[in-house]
């Protein structure tokens, strides 16, 4: 079957992708012209060169101006709080590199515009894809918004508004951007399916904000559903059914007054504490990378940020941040978030990859290399501006201090070393700080976690980054599509390990968190309860959910199930009784087959 082949689908014809936005819609599909654009690159004369540097710099001005527009649209409170998206698209629109680099191409190597541009964003591309934080990798969907933006003006093309419905759709399209997304009226478009696109996209964040079922990832979807068709849409688990039968279609139909049943009763929850059925309190967290996320944290019940990446000040720029520059963002999250903590992660990249001053050899094996806090305690003057800016924002609220990928007892008494440098510094100085600033770690190898009794000793609290702890523990690269199903958070080796973590922060009286994904997934919520977590920190959509289960639970019960589940030997046994038990105790939430 050729990609631009369209297909006679037979009845209930399923196509399963990634669950980006919870919701069922029921309609028909419009096939949305979102083509990829293809790029052609040539060999220009001496003549040309002035001409294709103006038509490059006149694509970055009308791209601008497009993105303007989109802005001074929105009117959605909702949307406003998501402007920053935007922002994002118009400081990659304006950064140095991407335009000087692309003019020197033009101009030295005597390629047209187009080609030019796609070198320079390539570049940057395989910038994002060597990052292993998944959230951050995702970033480099904003690149590929921009990028596409600017060759279709170049290229001097339209594209259809999302603005021109005038019935109700259900859009089949290549990829929608951020800037299409909040475009969309959801009264026309009630749902999208895309080719591409991840869980953690800003396309996937906006819609989840504006409600709006998606699934994306169906790799070919565009080119072989014809627009017409009848289809649903379960965005939680990413199914698309075409040509549903009249029994599908009454199930499904079912299945979407619930949810919009348990939408509406989930807004009850945003102003609840976190509190179990015999009194045990967990603080629910947001996880952040820009200030202008706050709003968004709050509204949906945040009782301050678990985990602020503070990777973004470093990313798509010549020169790393000054100590001011980070001080004033970090102060205005915690300004914002007050009175509620906010934990600031220290840089948790490999230096070389966005601070190009800092020029090292690239590594076979980057994720196990320079990286993180090894970066850190390498290149002590950068490290030392970070700590300083941090201690500097902690005289304006609550601030605590997170150390990634520590691996032992040495490192992260070298990171209290440099920290304690930095007060004497400011004490010197007469600036203000929080002397008695909280010092935790994130727990995310297996050297961590199998000392986690002496490193307790070292610190205030611990927090788990589940992503790395579950890969490095089963030596399984969830990237991999050959092994991705190797990775399995409830593996008994994991449940193992967090229990060896919890136990170590019990005994040595640390605080306890969870700032990985598994943290955001409601169905984990009892095992994380029964472990004895006390902090779970997640993308702020996800923390009604998982409030809701923890309100309607005992810690006890929660212990009784781990119990069980440990009795367990593999982690297909774990998963299937942890999801039969959530679907009893919560058929509104796990109905469908979640793990």
């Amino acid at each position: 079957m050729t990609a631009s082949e369209k297909v006679d689908f037979t009845q209930d014809t399923f196509l399963v992708g990634l669950g980006a936005s919870p919701g069922i819609a029921i309609g028909e599909t419009y096939l949305l012209n979102r083509t990829r654009l293809t790029v052609v690159e040539r060999t220009i004369a001496e003549g040309e060169v002035e001409k294709e540097v103006l038509n490059f710099l006149d694509a970055v001005r009308l791209s601008k101006k497009e993105l303007e527009e989109v802005k001074a649209g929105v009117t959605d409170r909702q949307l406003v709080e998501h402007l920053y998206i935007i922002d994002t698209h118009l400081l990659i629109l304006e950064d140095q590199m991407l335009i000087d680099d692309t003019v020197a191409i033009i101009k030295n190597e005597r390629v047209n515009a187009e080609g030019a541009l796609k070198r320079t964003l390539d570049r940057f591309r395989k910038v994002f894809d060597s990052i292993e934080d998944e959230y951050l990798r995702e970033r480099r969907s904003d690149i590929d918004s921009v990028g596409n933006r600017l060759l279709r003006n170049i290229k001097g093309e339209t594209q259809q508004s999302l603005t021109e419905f005038d019935r109700k759709v259900i859009i089949v399209a290549h990829d929608l951007s951020p800037a299409d997304t909040m475009q969309i009226d959801k009264e026309k478009i009630i749902a999208f399916v895309t080719d591409v696109g991840g869980r953690t996209s800003h396309t996937a964040i906006l819609a989840r904000s504006m409600g709006i079922p998606a699934v994306v990832g169906l790799e070919n979807v565009s080119s072989i559903v014809p627009g017409g068709t009848p289809v649903i849409i379960d965005g939680a688990n990413g199914t698309v059914i075409l040509n549903p039968s009249a029994d599908t279609f009454k199930e499904y139909l079912k299945k979407k007054q619930s949810f919009e049943y348990l939408e509406k009763e989930l807004l009850s929850y945003r102003e609840l504490a976190a509190e179990t059925t015999d009194g045990h309190r967990i603080a629910l967290r947001g996880n952040l990378e820009m200030s202008d996320e706050v709003p968004l944290a709050q509204s949906q019940g945040a009782e301050g940020i678990g985990l602020f990446r503070s990777e973004f000040l470093f990313m798509n720029r010549l020169l790393p941040p000054s100590e001011e520059e980070q001080f004033q963002a970090y102060r205005g999250i915690v300004e914002r978030m007050a009175p509620h903590p906010v934990t600031i992660r220290t840089l948790d990249v490999g230096g070389d990859k966005f601070v190009p001053e800092i020029n090292l050899a690239d590594e076979a094996n980057p994720a196990m290399g320079l990286r993180a806090i090894r970066f850190s305690l390498k290149e002590r003057r950068l490290f030392k501006a970070q700590l300083r800016a941090i201690l500097r924002a902690s005289s304006f609220g609550q601030v605590r201090i997170m150390f990634p990928m520590v691996s032992g007892v040495a490192e992260i008494r070298s990171c209290k070393e440099c920290l304690e440098g930095a007060k004497d510094e400011l004490a010197a100085q007469g600036i203000p700080f929080d002397a008695q600033l909280p010092v935790g770690i994130m727990i995310e190898t297996p050297s961590a976690a199998l000392i986690s009794d002496l490193l307790a000793k070292e610190v205030d609290f611990f927090s788990v980054g589940t992503n790395d702890l579950i890969q490095y523990c089963l030596a399984v690269d969830r990237g991999n599509e050959h092994v991705a199903y190797l990775y399995e958070p409830l593996h008994p080796a994991i449940l193992k390990a967090l229990g060896m973590i919890c136990a170590s922060a019990k005994e040595a009286g640390i605080g306890v968190g969870m700032c990985g994904e598994m943290a955001g997934e409601p169905i984990y919520s009892m095992v994380l309860l029964g472990l004895g977590f006390e902090e779970l920190s997640m993308n702020a959509p996800g923390i009604p959910r998982v409030k809701r289960v923890l309100r309607q639970v005992s810690r006890q019960e929660g212990e009784r199930l781990l119990e069980e589940l440990k009795q367990l030997t593999t982690a297909q046994e774990v998963a299937h009784r942890l999801e039969e038990e959530m679907g009893r105790r919560f058929p509104e939430i796990f109905g469908a087959p979640i793990i």
